[in-house]
């Protein structure tokens, strides 16, 4: 997952909240809830940047924490929040 171009989902809106964001999906009505303000400044930014690797050495996050962001990725793109570009 680490070297694929990702991209927040065109139909999907981002509402900032305390713990996060709440992800509504446009399409398929989905809410997902992103509980940590890091994650949603990751998911915000994919589309900047040429792969999730690049998008976590951007943002700072430290490579012990990459399998973290690499799952929590994956349950997003499951969800169809977060899509390949």
């Amino acid at each position: 997952m680490l070297d694929r171009a990702l991209g927040l989902h065109p139909s999907v809106a981002l509402r900032p909240e305390p713990f996060g964001a709440l992800a509504y999906h446009y399409d398929n009505r989905r809410l997902v809830f992103l509980k940590h303000p890091s994650m949603v400044d990751l998911v915000r930014t994919l589309d900047d940047h040429p792969d999730l690797r690049s998008a976590l050495e951007a943002h700072g996050i430290a490579p012990e924490l990459w399998d973290t962001y690499d799952r929590a990725t994956t349950s997003l793109i499951e969800s169809e929040v977060v899509i390949a570009r």
